[in-house]
């Protein structure tokens, strides 16, 4: 007979937004149970963001050595062990899953059952040999590489995030379908590890962002040997010896390019296989589940939140989400989701981070007499010292000077957008960034600049200069 479990809260799921709605909800005195059916952590721990930042801090350390001669140091061809490299990887998780651990939620007593969930009713899960009843139901299965319908793809051997962390060699040429986020985060630490690196990507490179800061990018790729490809389609790919071939349609002209590895980075599609959503009455497409603005489901019992919801992929979105279930659920509040200021970066070097609207977003809705401004690295004195001086800042304000959005592209860009992510979502006007004091000589100095460059028409206009001429006959 299976285990009949009774709960307050079930969560199915143990990556980053399940974990955050578990342990928040057991230490406010709900009876609280967990299934998750892989590893404790998710995709964020075991094959995400951290094994993939992990890397590219090894690349950087690896680019470095070779760039050193800018500043009069000697520059040197790094020798890498990459199976080193992939044992730091391993390290890094290593170190943060105690966090995540069975052990350490079963402290906070949540109850954790390691198997499949399935929906066996609007109320009820089947997971291994146990029944789950209760009150409310939370869907935080995540994400995972979609695997896109190319001819001979599924015969042809092939990497994705989930796999690409345990080869214990460089590859001598990797191949990447997709010129997203992940794609370029992977292709540029393993170019900087030694790989010869080629990007294939059907639309634009990086193209959720503002084109005029991933052409920084871009070119940076470029600079360092990455083939990048755009409005290119994948017609097939085929094992090719011990490597791989892959042809494209380059504008109607068919080519094939050989390698020894392909990487697949094509977007991600939500996990909801397995659990059998229409049992429980539950929208869903594609696209993920269907989920109101307090996300619930069509199942009002039952929420879903992070990538399985099919919207902003980020581990921050699922850990907000977190935060809107625990309100919603435990304490009944409306508490419903605000997108406005919600922040993204990529890990390339430079950096590309962005949070509110881009000026495309601005145009498209219609704002009118909106501003830009922008301000580039080169003209900061810190950047100018550390050699880093390729990129910008790029601010959308509205004519009543209120920020609508900002995106940087250059070094550290993700650490330099937090006043920016705090300015859009309080409506702040760009005269509070202007206004700061920032310490010299500080990358962060670019974005009191930016502010600045606002008042600058009318500050040196021809008409401040007759008050000021007037005022000094006084």
């Amino acid at each position: 007979m299976p285990e009949i479990i009774k709960a307050d809260i079930c969560v199915i799921g143990a990556g980053s937004g399940g974990l955050s709605v578990a342990a928040g909800a057991s230490q406010m005195g709900a009876n609280v149970v967990l299934v998750e059916r892989g590893k404790m952590g998710g995709d964020c721990l075991n094959y995400g963001c951290v094994p993939s930042k992990a890397l590219i801090a090894a690349a950087h350390a690896a680019q470095t050595m070779r760039t050193s001669d800018r500043f009069g140091v000697n520059s040197v061809e790094p020798s890498i062990d990459f199976a080193a490299v992939r044992d730091h990887v391993r390290g890094v998780i290593a170190a943060i899953e105690p966090n995540d651990s069975v052990e350490r939620f079963t402290g906070l007593g949540v109850k954790v059952i390691q198997a499949e969930a399935r929906f066996t009713g609007p109320n009820i899960i089947q997971a291994g040999d146990c029944r789950i009843e209760a009150r409310r139901f939370v869907i935080a299965t995540g994400s995972s590489a979609m695997v896109p319908p190319i001819p001979g793809l599924m015969e042809t051997p092939f990497l994705t995030n989930e796999t690409i962390f345990e080869l214990d060699k460089c590859p001598d040429h990797l191949i990447v379908i997709g010129g997203g986020p992940i794609g370029a985060e992977l292709a540029q630490a393993h170019r900087r590890l030694g790989a010869a690196v080629t990007i294939l990507e059907m639309f634009d490179f990086l193209g959720k962002d503002d084109p005029e800061l991933t052409a920084v990018v871009r070119r940076q790729f470029i600079a360092e040997g990455i083939d990048v490809r755009t409005g290119v389609k994948v017609v097939k790919t085929e094992a090719d010896g011990s490597g791989v071939a892959v042809t494209i349609d380059d504008d109607g002209t068919e080519r094939t390019i050989s390698g020894s590895h392909l990487l697949v980075a094509a977007g991600r599609h939500p996990n909801i296989d397995a659990l059998d959503l229409d049992a429980a009455t539950i929208d869903h497409t594609p696209q993920g589940v269907t989920v109101d603005s307090r996300l619930r489901t069509s199942n009002r019992k039952i929420f879903a939140i992070g990538d399985v919801t099919g919207g902003l992929q980020f581990t921050h979105i699922a850990g907000y989400h977190a935060g809107i279930i625990i309100r919603n659920a435990l304490f009944h509040l409306p508490a419903k989701v605000n997108y406005r200021a919600a922040p993204w970066v990529t890990y390339t070097d430079p950096e590309l981070a962005h949070v509110g609207m881009t000026e495309a977003q601005a145009r498209d809705a219609g704002i009118k007499g909106f501003n830009i401004l922008r301000w580039p690295f080169h003209e900061n004195d810190r950047a100018q010292a550390e050699r880093h001086t390729d990129g910008m800042i790029k601010v959308i304000v509205d004519r009543k000077g209120r920020v609508l959005g900002a995106s940087l592209a250059g070094p550290h860009a993700g650490e330099l957008l937090a006043p920016w992510i705090m300015a859009v979502d309080q409506r702040q006007k760009i005269g509070t960034m202007a206004g700061l004091i920032f310490p010299y000589p500080t990358l962060s100095e670019i974005s009191k600049r930016a502010a600045g460059s606002y008042f600058t028409p009318k500050i040196f206009s021809e008409r401040m200069k007759k008050i000021v001429r007037f005022l000094q006959k006084f």
